[in-house]
């Protein structure tokens, strides 16, 4: 339609400016709510394209909304910068070498994401400036989706208390509409407290944080044989009371991750976990506290979003690549694994070929077989209409979270599927604001959705606040 291209038009004016900010953040890695030059970057960006600009949303001064149109609906797109500890990489180069070491990298492609989601805020704003048409559009820089849980907090603050429909994406093997699929997920401390004492000389005046902790670590073993298939369990030692085995360690530390498919199965299992923290405290004649660091809720779907969204993208195409393109994924290929390889396809449904980025579009359809992960878009998708979209901009099978993720990260191809993925985002929020009828069937389905799965409730409690420090000790 002639609307859609002149919307697409805006998106290439604009993309020049975006994929410099994506590189520009790709350079400046930053973790979990430390990401303030990023936020900057995408705070002066939004000024600079003349959005009406809110900084520090709930509270996080990483976090930033940029708003543009007047009346109408509310069409808003979720952008992330946040990096990943320890995955430091030379940009184009297919063998790992950190720039430096021990250092962040963005592995798994959030300045992609976010410039991407700003890119079709820009069009959109553009485009409804030229059409006249009522509506507004807003960019949502959220930081800390890497376990902050930045967008639970956001939610419960009502920062998208009158959105009426949410869009995003994420960088991926194929080109596809996101599967609506994710885990619950709580991050909990558990902190024992003991008493020292000199290990040899009066061991039985101690009593031993760490044992408590280990003593945890067994229980929680033993109930993974009594716990859904698909849930999971895992933990990570913050402080283990110290390097002296002479002295009873009078405190300890352990951060449990606690995941589930369904918020209320995952909210059950945080309890039957905090009673096995209560019973190694017991049996060892200690304390603990649990002191919940984020949660996030599982994703809800929207069946009329993700269908028009497959039809924008069906329109479209994936990316198109050429040889030098295709070149460097090969050689990201040759240092994956066939498992790695095998997996993704088999995530999609399809066959394995040799191809080593996707020319195809996966079908809405598809028997799909998606490695589940949490997202804290899932807090969004229960208060606003939500749909996400898959772009190609690593090489088919990279996995996430990897230095291949980093090395790809400011690739031409990488560029290619930033802005194909905006033209469908973009596409997608003025298909909504076109039909009336589609923005009704989508806030019908979630409406439903949201009733029969018992209504929203916050994972993460009143009293615990955004964990700004999380990544700082």
């Amino acid at each position: 339609m002639d609307n859609r291209n002149d919307l697409w038009r805006q998106v290439d004016a604009c993309k020049d400016r975006l994929i410099a900010l994506s590189d520009r953040v790709w350079g400046m890695p930053e973790v979990c709510y430390t990401e303030a030059r990023s936020c900057a970057e995408h705070t002066a960006e939004l000024r600079h394209q003349g959005f009406r600009v809110t900084e520090q949303i709930a509270g996080i001064p990483t976090a930033v909304m940029g708003e543009a149109g007047e009346g109408g609906p509310v069409i808003a797109f979720m952008g992330e910068y946040d990096a990943l500890p320890g995955l430091s990489q030379e940009a184009g180069i297919a063998e790992p070498r950190p720039v430096e070491a021990g250092g962040h990298g963005h592995g798994c492609g959030h300045n992609l994401l976010g410039s991407a989601a700003m890119l079709a805020a820009v069009a959109m704003k553009e485009w409804l400036a030229a059409t006249g048409r009522p509506g507004r559009v807003r960019y949502y820089g959220c930081p800390a989706e890497e376990g902050g849980a930045a967008k639970a907090f956001m939610v419960r603050a009502g920062a998208f208390s009158d959105a009426d429909v949410a869009i995003s994406w994420h960088p991926n093997s194929f080109w596809e509409v996101a599967p609506p699929l994710s885990l619950a997920n709580t991050r909990a401390d558990f902190i024992f407290t003991g008493r020292a004492s000199h290990a040899a000389a009066s061991p039985e005046l101690g009593r031993s944080a760490l044992d408590a902790m280990e003593l945890m670590s067994v229980g929680v073993n033993y109930m993974r044989e009594h716990m859904p298939s698909d849930a999971r369990v895992h933990y990570a030692v913050l402080d283990t009371g110290g390097i002296a085995p002479n002295v009873v360690q009078a405190h300890a530390r352990v951060r449990y991750s606690i995941r589930a498919r369904d918020l209320a199965s995952m909210l059950e299992l945080v309890e039957r976990v905090r009673k096995i923290s209560q019973g190694a405290a017991l049996m060892t004649e200690t304390s603990v506290e649990m002191r919940i660091v984020s949660a996030v809720s599982n994703v809800i779907g929207n069946g009329p979003l993700e269908s028009a969204l497959q039809g924008v993208m069906e329109e479209l195409g994936p990316p198109r690549f050429d040889e030098a393109d295709l070149a460097f994924a090969r050689q990201i290929r040759a240092t994956l694994s066939p498992k790695d390889i095998a997996a993704a396809w088999h995530a999609i449904g399809m066959p394995p070929t040799d191809a080593p980025l996707a020319d195809f579009t996966v079908p809405l359809d598809a028997a799909r077989n998606p490695a589940i992960g949490s997202t804290d878009i899932g807090d969004v998708s229960w208060v606003v209409p939500t749909v996400q979209s898959h772009a190609p901009s690593i090489a088919i099978g990279t996995p996430l979270h990897s230095w291949q993720v980093v090395a790809q990260g400011k690739t031409p191809a990488a560029h290619k599927a930033m802005v194909q993925v905006a033209k469908a985002m973009a596409g997608l929020g003025a298909a909504v604001l076109e039909d009336p009828a589609l923005m009704a069937a989508a806030k019908a389905d979630h409406a439903r959705r949201v009733a029969a799965a018992g209504g929203y409730v916050s994972p993460v409690p009143p009293e615990v606040k955004p964990p700004l420090t999380m990544s700082t000790g």
